[in-house]
């Protein structure tokens, strides 16, 4: 799949080839730094990519049928009801101007048009019991921003889940949450995953919710995959570069005094750098990585990686 933003400064290649798979019942990480790919790749699944931006190249494929040859009117009976997405703040995902509980009943009626309002918003409290939220009587009445983030974020999970779909993408859950309520979030979303037998592609740069929410992970950076392992086997072996430098950067109390980072930042993706778009940012480059795009091959153990060299290199995890 290939998404594409045309704006002024020239065309941002924010999406340029990625291939990925999510079985069912399975939970997929997305991981990267900002700017990676993530979240335009979530929002090209849904088919709400915003102007400027354009789904240029690629397939989509849900139950054997490809999204991008479905008209307006069936995605919007796929959006919710099959395939939903929780969005990185829900600050400014829900309305300010309406309750909580019409935002829910709102989404509910779409996909259940037989329901009246009335039974509408007793789904509605259901679905706020649900997710945790203590006397939903009184929250479908609240406005957003009468409640902390961690019950924003929790109905926002709500409002994905109101048709019960196949396939949620949850995108950065716990941004700008506490720790303690970053935790509670990541316990109601893998309660609610299997519960509810559901699909997950869990998008996120933090490689410590990879760890305990996912069983595959798929790494990109600069709109190209550059790895693809189950997550076990990523962190004990990576085979990328850059997975080892994400693995590297993770704060660990052992090592307080010697942080590392990854030396300089994203590039431009309006006029990558040629070859592997890593380069400029790897240790272990060569003057191959400047020239030619490395395809993504299997590797030795079941890894799927961007690399010239992954033979040679002895990548460590954690």
């Amino acid at each position: 799949m290939k998404t594409y933003f045309f704006t002024e400064a020239g065309v941002v290649k924010a999406v340029d080839g990625v291939d990925f798979q999510v079985g069912k019942d399975e939970a997929v990480g997305l991981v990267g730094e900002s700017g990676s790919g993530k979240t335009v790749t979530g929002l090209s699944v849904l088919r709400i990519v915003p102007q400027p931006g354009r789904i240029l190249d690629g397939t989509i494929e849900f139950e054997g049928e490809d999204i991008l040859a479905k008209s307006e009117e069936e995605m919007r009976r796929v959006r919710g009801a099959k395939i939903a997405m929780t969005f990185q703040d829900p600050t400014t995902s829900l309305d300010p101007l309406y309750t909580i509980g019409n935002q829910l009943v709102e989404v509910i009626r779409e996909h259940r048009r037989e329901l009246s309002k009335e039974e509408a918003l007793e789904q509605a409290m259901k679905l706020l019991e649900t997710v945790g939220i203590a006397e939903p009587e009184l929250r479908v009445r609240s406005y957003p921003h009468e409640l902390s983030g961690g019950m924003k974020q929790r109905i926002a999970i709500a409002r994905a889940l109101a048709s019960r779909p196949m396939l949620l993408f949850a995108d950065e859950p716990t941004t700008n949450l506490d720790v303690t309520v970053q935790a509670q979030v990541l316990e109601l979303l893998k309660g609610l995953r299997e519960n509810l037998r559901m699909s997950l592609v869990m998008i996120t740069h933090d490689m410590g919710i990879i760890a305990e929410m996912t069983q595959r992970v798929q790494v990109l950076y600069a709109g190209k995959v550059a790895e693809v392992a189950e997550t076990h086997s990523l962190f004990r072996k990576p085979n990328h570069p850059y997975t080892e430098a994400l693995l590297q950067a993770v704060p660990r109390i052992d090592q307080r005094k010697n942080l590392k980072v990854i030396p300089g930042n994203i590039p431009n993706l309006i006029d990558p750098p040629p070859g592997c778009r890593f380069h400029p940012r790897c240790p272990y480059a060569k003057e191959l990585c400047l020239q030619k795009v490395p395809p993504l091959e299997a590797t030795d153990d079941g890894h799927l990686a961007a690399c010239h060299f992954w033979r040679e290199l002895q990548l460590t995890g954690v």
